[in-house]
C-alpha cells in the first residue's frame, strides 16, 4: 500500500479525514498544535492550498511538518496558481519528503479571496492535472514525454460535489476524474442525505458496482446565520430549510451544540448509504467537534483498526 489512507479505504474500513487550519504566519507552532489535536481521531488530515483564493501557510511546507510529527497528510495542489511546470515539480518535491497522498484542485476563482487582482495560472484544471501525476506514477515520465527515474507512488484524491448544479451530472463529473487518475473523492458539505444517496447510486452504475471510495464532507454549524450564509455565498452548498429552522428554534449559544447534533445524525445516516467509506469533517478552528463528532458516532480510531 501507498499510504495509511489508502491501506484504510481499500480495507473497507469507515475513514475519518480532517481539514487542518493553516496559520496566517510562519510559526509552526500553532500548525503542529492544531494537528496533535485532531490526529487521534483521524485516519489522515488535509492540509488546504490557499483556500477560497486567500494566502496561508504553505500546503507541502504544511505536509511535511505533518509528517515529522507521526501524522498523515493529504496534501492539496491547486492549478489556480501554477502552472504545469510548477505542478510537476511540487510532486517530485512532496514524494521526496515523504508526502504520498496528493489532492488535486481546480481552485476557487480569485473574485473570492483578498487578492482579487492576482493572475489565475489554469494551465491545468483538476481532471487534466490528475492525467498528469498519474503519467508521472504510472509511466515514469514528464508531460514533456521525457523519463522520471525512479517514478513516484502517489495516492491521488479529488473532490466530488453531488449538491452543485446540475445535479445529474455530477457523477459523470466524477467518474471523469477518477478515469484520470483519482483513487478517492472528498466531497462538499453534506446536508441533503437524499442527493448524496441519489449521487452514490449513479455513480456506484457508471463504475459497474464498483466505484471509488467516496468521503462524505461534513461542516459542523456554528449557527444558522453561518448556515444561511454558506448557501447564500458559497458555490455548491445545499443546506434544507428545515435545518436552518431547526437551529433558529434555539438561542444564539446553543446553536452551536444544535449544529454539532445535526452532525452527529448526517454521520450515522451516511453510514447507511451504499458508496459512502467515510467522513470528511471540515471544522474551521473548531477542533472539538471532530472530537465529539467521532467519539459520540462510535468512530473511534481505535474501534477502526482492523
Amino acid at each position: 500500500m501507498i499510504s495509511q489512507l489508502q491501506n484504510r479505504l481499500e480495507s473497507g474500513i469507515f475513514t475519518v479525514t480532517a481539514e487542518v487550519t493553516l496559520p496566517d504566519s510562519s510559526i509552526k507552532d500553532e500548525l503542529v498544535e492544531t494537528a496533535l489535536k485532531l490526529s487521534p481521531y483521524c485516519d489522515a488530515l488535509n492540509v488546504t492550498d490557499a483556500t477560497s483564493a486567500i494566502p496561508h501557510f504553505s500546503s507541502l511546507a504544511a505536509a511535511s511538518i505533518l509528517l515529522d510529527n507521526d501524522i498523515e497528510p493529504v496534501m492539496q495542489i491547486s492549478a489556480r496558481d501554477r502552472n504545469r511546470i510548477a505542478i510537476q515539480g511540487d510532486v517530485l518535491g512532496a514524494h521526496s519528503l515523504g508526502i504520498r497522498n496528493i489532492f488535486c484542485i481546480t481552485g476557487d476563482a480569485v473574485i473570492f479571496g483578498d487578492h482579487p487582482d492576482a493572475k489565475p495560472v489554469f494551465d491545468l484544471d483538476s481532471i487534466s492535472m490528475l492525467a498528469a501525476i498519474e503519467k508521472m506514477t504510472k509511466d515514469g515520465c514528464f508531460m514533456s514525454g521525457r523519463k522520471i527515474s525512479p517514478k513516484p507512488a502517489l495516492f491521488l484524491g479529488a473532490a466530488a460535489n453531488p449538491f452543485a448544479p446540475p445535479q445529474s451530472y455530477r457523477p459523470h463529473r466524477t467518474v471523469k476524474k477518477w478515469r484520470a487518475g483519482a483513487s478517492f473523492f472528498q466531497t462538499q458539505f453534506c446536508f441533503d442525505l437524499q442527493i448524496m444517496k441519489s449521487f452514490t447510486e449513479k455513480l456506484i452504475e457508471l463504475c459497474n458496482g464498483k466505484p471509488p471510495p467516496i468521503l462524505a464532507g461534513l461542516g459542523p454549524l456554528k449557527s444558522s446565520r453561518m448556515a444561511r450564509w454558506l448557501r447564500d455565498k458559497i458555490p455548491g452548498v445545499s443546506i434544507p430549510d428545515h435545518i436552518i429552522e431547526r437551529m433558529e428554534k434555539y438561542p444564539q449559544k446553543d446553536q452551536a451544540q444544535v449544529g454539532l447534533e445535526i452532525s452527529k445524525e448526517t454521520t450515522e445516516n451516511l453510514k447507511l448509504i451504499r458508496g459512502i467509506s467515510g467522513i470528511h469533517i471540515m471544522a474551521y478552528k473548531w477542533e472539538q467537534a471532530v472530537k465529539d463528532i467521532v467519539e459520540d458516532t462510535g468512530l473511534s480510531k481505535n474501534k477502526r483498526l482492523p
